[in-house]
């Protein structure tokens, strides 16, 4: 009797408890990512779903945490601040080089520049896909040992190729605004495509700009758009082409950022007269592009009296790829914190040590953070 009642109440139960954990996934899956989010949190079984190795190639995956680099040294920590990397941040899977720095990130891959022990100095780049361990190799174009800005374009959900962005600067121009920083304009702009296989250069002839070397791209519906050190943003499709260019119309933006598929901001008045933390968002009216406020925070709000004597000291390094959430490095120990713009609540993640650097002028002297979001699927084309 007692196992025919067992057999009830299980006959008699939900009816997705019955799905097999294939057809779950394939329903999962075609959810939105917000949809897919909320159904971690419907059981244990649901959630261990999408970390399985059978089936996360299907599940869309959430923030893992960010690689940086310090002094040469490769790091990553987890978004959670827990436990033991997720990913390998010396890229040990990679051929051995005589150095490699982390150049860009765009969805799922690295792209990484590769210096061979030679003389004079030449390099590779190399695609790579830290989840996987899948890299492909990138041969240098005739100016790829001059070039200081490179960037990476990959869209997995529109084609498993990618696009290599060169940014060539006009020797012939240079500019000395401080004694602390130097520029070139860009002269032309090289793009390899991996399906192609081989690089085509353009040359820039809308307008004049210079690009801070660790300016940070963002790569949306096949445009690439970065900052430059005259207050705008550049964008240009995978064939070269100028798309638009933003003009931000003031001097406090030192990085634009991805999240939900727009464009972010965020301005913080500390130090400079103010004491607030806004965000903004480029929002898409037709024939013209405007930023809107999106957020705004006091310092003492964000920080609260305890660590007031921070305001000054912290910066904005990524937002949330899915959510109303940005992350923020501030205080002597470089602490990551996590701030959620909905609940204003500020989370801490963990300390990253003094060696990082959130201080000094908008676009030198700062490390450099790369949000990772993994990829399990094999959608590098070519890869090793």
């Amino acid at each position: 009797m007692a196992g025919d009642s067992k057999k009830e109440k299980c006959v008699e139960g939900s009816p997705v408890d019955k799905l097999t954990d294939d057809l779950l996934v394939e329903i999962i899956s075609r959810e939105p990512y917000k949809s897919t989010c909320c159904c971690k949190c419907v059981s244990t079984r649901w959630r261990d779903l999408f970390s399985h190795p059978d089936h996360r190639k299907k599940m869309p995956q959430s923030l893992a945490g960010f690689f940086y680099q310090v002094n040469g040294v490769r790091y990553f920590t987890n978004v959670s601040g827990k436990s033991d990397p997720l990913f390998d941040p010396s890229l040990s899977f990679l051929p051995k080089y005589e150095s490699l720095d982390i150049l860009d990130c765009c969805n799922g891959l690295l792209l990484c520049r590769c210096w061979k022990a030679t003389y004079p100095e030449t390099l590779d780049y190399i695609v790579c896909n830290p989840a996987t361990e899948k890299w492909v190799v990138v041969p240098a174009s005739d100016w790829s040992s001059e070039v200081v800005v490179a960037r990476l374009g990959f869209d997995s959900s529109v084609s498993s190729h990618f696009h290599v962005f060169e940014f060539i600067i006009d020797e012939a121009s240079g500019v000395y605004e401080d004694e602390s920083r130097y520029f070139k304009n860009i002269e032309a702009l090289a793009i390899y495509s991996s399906k192609a296989g081989v690089w085509m250069v353009t040359e820039i002839m809308a307008i004049s700009f210079a690009i801070p070397w660790n300016s940070r791209s963002v790569f949306l519906n096949g445009v690439l758009h970065l900052a430059t050190f005259d207050d705008l943003i550049v964008a240009v499709d995978v064939q070269g082409n100028h798309k638009r260019i933003v003009d931000l119309d003031d001097d406090f933006i030192n990085d634009i950022f991805p999240s939900q598929r727009r464009l972010y901001f965020a301005h913080s008045t500390a130090g400079i007269g103010g004491s607030d933390l806004s965000v903004w968002v480029l929002e898409d009216h037709g024939s013209r592009a405007d930023w809107t406020l999106k957020h705004n925070v006091s310092n003492l709000k964000l920080f609260g009296t305890e660590y007031s004597s921070f305001q000054k000291h912290y910066n904005v390094v990524s937002f949330h790829p899915e959510r109303n959430m940005l992350f923020i490095v501030w205080g002597e120990e470089n602490t990551l914190m996590s701030y959620d713009m909905d609940s204003m609540e500020l989370r801490f993640i963990r300390q990253l040590g003094s060696d990082c650097q959130v201080e000094g002028s908008d676009w030198e002297g700062k490390t450099h953070f790369y949000s990772y979001v993994p990829l399990f699927s094999e959608s590098l084309a070519n890869g090793h």
